[in-house]
């Protein structure tokens, strides 16, 4: 991992001004040609190109991507993660292949090198500063671990943050599979058995800051009132939680801090500031390395008017991971942003809500 615990605050606030001063068309470039060079691209886009009825390294701007088709996600569940990788990064590869934060079917996996890493958490500290989380406190990973991308909040908090982190784990595919199978006293026991590690260690008092799911939030409110009243802030990642919620966990913690992120694919996208009367709940991405798009249930291509409900649609332009015109599971309001580069988007819940596909304990 590159980024130093010791790295100047101002520093990093540089990087995130720069990042946000970049202008996508430029950077869209600066990736496609870095992935389709013929002799350091990136071999899986390599074997691409070679099937394209154009050269891709014509594309100059952000919406010509579209030309390239949506990426099947599936070749995150069976190609090798390194084949995403352009052999302009040293061979052999050095680090950690993580999965996505899916719950259903067999699961999304990527290499990250450590650039990547290094731009995800510095977003990550950027998302606590603005909500109000102080350094140096003590916090509470309640999340998946292991495998999953969102386990490397322990990190991010503790190398980042300076801050002294506890954690415990959870198998939320676990919790899907027991749903479908209708096994729901097992999911009741499971969710008793996380609650109890949870209040293991805020019922001291050392712990500060929670960082969990709104659903296992959610329990922990109702089974342990008192433990929530007593954190300074939680912060919660998923993939949906209503305004009706955010008013009541805010409520719950008695004046405490309530951020929130929306864990898609590979996205992470920060909260901008809830208004205490508002209706929606809008989410800016990692940019430039990661933009979302909301576009027509029936033209994947065509975005939705401002305003309107659509098909969230996922690019991930890192210099080492190019992944264009993902179709997420979710849809959301298409939401103008007013200080960002790109747009937002808000209110994010299950593109078709069903008892197939419950959404368990994320």
């Amino acid at each position: 991992m590159t980024v130093a615990p010791g790295l100047p605050a101002v520093a990093r606030d540089a990087q995130i001004e720069e990042w946000l001063a970049t202008d996508l068309d430029h950077w869209c470039r600066r990736v496609v040609q870095r992935h389709f060079h013929p002799e350091t691209g990136s071999p899986y886009w390599l074997r691409r190109a070679a099937e394209l009825p154009f050269d891709p390294r014509d594309i100059t701007r952000y919406e010509e991507l579209t030309e390239l088709g949506p990426f099947t996600l599936d070749t995150l569940r069976t190609g090798d993660p390194g084949d995403l990788v352009p052999r302009a990064v040293p061979r052999p590869l050095a680090g950690r292949v993580w999965e996505s934060g899916g719950t259903t079917g067999t699961p999304c996996r990527v290499f990250y090198t450590p650039d990547m890493v290094r731009h995800r958490g510095l977003w990550r500290r950027w998302s606590f500063v603005t909500e109000g989380f102080q350094e140096g406190r003590s916090w509470l990973q309640a999340t998946p671990t292991g495998p999953h991308l969102i386990g490397n909040g322990v990190w991010e908090a503790a190398e980042l943050f300076a801050g002294q982190v506890y954690a415990i784990d959870m198998d939320p595919r676990w919790v899907k599979r027991l749903i479908r199978a209708g096994r729901l006293a097992e999911v009741g026991d499971y969710t008793t058995h996380l609650l109890e590690q949870i209040a293991d260690v805020l019922g001291p008092g050392r712990v500060s800051y929670l960082n969990t799911t709104p659903a296992l939030f959610q329990a922990l409110r109702q089974r342990h009132p008192e433990l929530v009243a007593g954190l300074e802030g939680v912060r919660l990642s998923g993939t949906q939680i209503t305004p009706a919620m955010y008013h009541t966990f805010r409520e719950s913690l008695g004046g405490g801090i309530c951020g929130i992120s929306y864990g898609n694919t590979f996205g992470n996208a920060a909260s901008l500031p809830v208004a205490p009367d508002a209706g929606l709940i809008g989410y800016v991405p990692n940019y430039p390395q990661v933009t979302m798009a909301v576009v027509r249930k029936d033209d994947w291509t065509t975005p939705v008017d401002y305003g309107t409900v659509g098909q969230v649609r996922l690019t991930v332009l890192h210099e080492d991971l190019f992944l264009p015109n993902i179709l997420e599971r979710d849809q959301a309001v298409r939401l103008r942003t007013e200080h960002w580069p790109c747009d937002g988007v808000a209110n994010v819940r299950p593109l078709q809500e069903t008892s197939s596909a419950p959404e368990g304990l994320y």
